[in-house]
């Protein structure tokens, strides 16, 4: 579970994924105990879930993710998109400069040809 999916999950959602995790920890130590896990990385997974989780709780208890932040992240996507079109107005806006200058030009070549 990333930290953008519990951003979007409410306090119960939360605690109630929290349950889970802590009640699959316990369960993966059992089997770790008995020689049943045939995977240890699930232990630290499931640990850093936990972890995340605890993480979310606390800083929306502290008031450092807001309503604001959970919705930055779907305005961060179509942040590159403007950025990008704003490029694409600038290289126009260059290139129309660029076509001006050349229109000049040939009036300074032949000068250059009369020498």
């Amino acid at each position: 579970m990333t930290g953008e999916e519990l951003r979007v999950l409410d306090r119960e959602e939360l605690e109630g994924q929290l349950k889970t995790s802590r009640r699959e920890l316990y369960e993966l130590r059992f089997k770790l105990a008995v020689g049943q896990l045939d995977d240890h990385r699930q232990i630290r997974k499931v640990r850093h879930d936990i972890a995340r989780i605890l993480t979310s709780m606390r800083q929306r208890e502290l008031g450092l993710v807001t309503e604001e932040a959970e919705a930055a992240p779907a305005t961060a996507a179509a942040a590159p998109a403007a950025i990008a079109e704003a490029e694409e107005e600038e290289e126009e806006a260059d290139t129309a400069q660029t076509s001006e200058d050349e229109e000049e030009s040939p009036g300074t070549s032949q000068d250059k040809d009369e020498k």
